[in-house]
């Protein structure tokens, strides 16, 4: 039998510090609006949650925000947006695929959907068999970040002093199987060295930490070190992706730093659980469209070293097949990196 966690996020809605309720801007105005679905009554005529199993202030959590306002008022509704962090996403990732299958609860997920399987011994859950996909909403690049005091100064010094002080150098990560763990693994892995890896419950706190100076580097998202490295905070070695991210001009990528096989970019999408209706999946997938259409969300994107995905690939197909290619991807990497989580 399915659970639903609606009950428990209206609690603790009246206690988390994050939770952030967004009403559609305005009404009559969305596939929302009086035509009635497979619910019966017209999907929606209820709040929406929205779960983002990572920490408030995390890029996940920032990009669903940038889309969660213009699919409020396309949906004619309001939603709200709840941090289910723990366990790499796992955590939320598993609530959200015991909930009741009406549209009400969605989750927003990146990269870790496709690599839980391969992580994880007793997951809980199967992505391709217990979600529905609602579409994806963008591929962020993600970035070699230092504390500003740290002393390599390009990537190519980075890779000559974890080298030679493997034992001291700490990389910081989000947890297991999350994006920044990967990219972690991947640097190791095209630098040749095991590092001693400091895991937090997101990559907020991390990054915290990192401007603090309590941990020496880590990889993370543009959406989520964008500010920093404009602002002086961070030092930035490198971008992750095949060009440079238009928002950091002055910073390279991984192939012009010495280091082309460290190369990952973060792809985000929406779920449901398995057994949603068709209608309701359409509708959820419409409004999606139209805010990575809006110019507002454009723009925020902008600024953070990313883009929409084109309309065609914010579709449940084009979700789908994407999670299919990457499960098998990431299961082959993690398998030769020999990584399991608890």
């Amino acid at each position: 039998m399915r659970t639903s966690i609606r009950h428990r996020v209206a609690a603790r809605m009246m206690a988390a510090i994050g939770v952030v309720s967004l009403m559609a801007a305005c009404s009559g105005n969305g596939a929302g609006n009086g035509n009635g679905g497979a619910t019966g009554g017209g999907y929606p005529d209820k709040n929406i949650t929205f779960v983002v199993p990572f920490s408030a202030g995390g890029p996940t959590d920032t990009v669903t925000r940038m889309i969660a306002e213009p699919m409020a008022a396309k949906l004619g509704t309001k939603i709200v947006v709840q941090n289910v962090e723990g366990a790499g996403g796992t955590v939320g990732a598993g609530e959200v695929a015991r909930a009741q299958p009406d549209g009400y609860t969605v989750l927003m997920h990146h990269i870790g959907m496709s690599t839980a399987p391969a992580l994880y011994k007793d997951l809980g859950y199967k992505p391709l068999e217990d979600f529905g996909t609602v579409g994806l909403v963008t591929e962020v690049p993600m970035t070699v970040v230092a504390r500003k005091d740290f002393a390599p100064a390009t990537l190519q010094d980075l890779v000559a002093h974890v080298k030679a002080n493997a034992g001291k150098v700490t990389l910081a990560n989000a947890g297991i199987g999350a994006a920044s763990h990967l990219c972690g693994l991947l640097f190791q892995s095209a630098a040749g060295v095991k590092l001693q890896e400091v895991p937090y419950e997101g990559t907020g706190p991390a990054l915290t930490d990192l401007v603090g100076g309590q941990v020496d580097f880590m990889c993370d998202q543009t959406t989520n070190t964008s500010g920093q490295i404009s602002a002086g905070e961070v030092k930035a070695y490198a971008v992750t992706t095949p060009e440079r991210v238009k928002s950091l001009p002055d910073v390279p990528t991984t192939a012009e730093a010495g280091l082309p096989k460290l190369q990952v970019s973060v792809w985000h999408g929406l779920y449901v659980p398995a057994g949603t209706p068709q209608e309701v999946v359409q509708k959820l997938s419409e409004a999606l469209k139209a805010a990575l259409a809006d110019r507002a969300v454009v723009d925020q994107m902008a600024k953070l070293g990313t883009t929409p995905v084109p309309a065609e690939d914010a579709t449940p197909q084009a979700h789908r097949d994407k999670l299919q290619e990457q499960l098998g991807t990431w299961a082959k990497v993690i398998a030769d990196a020999g990584v399991k989580a608890s």
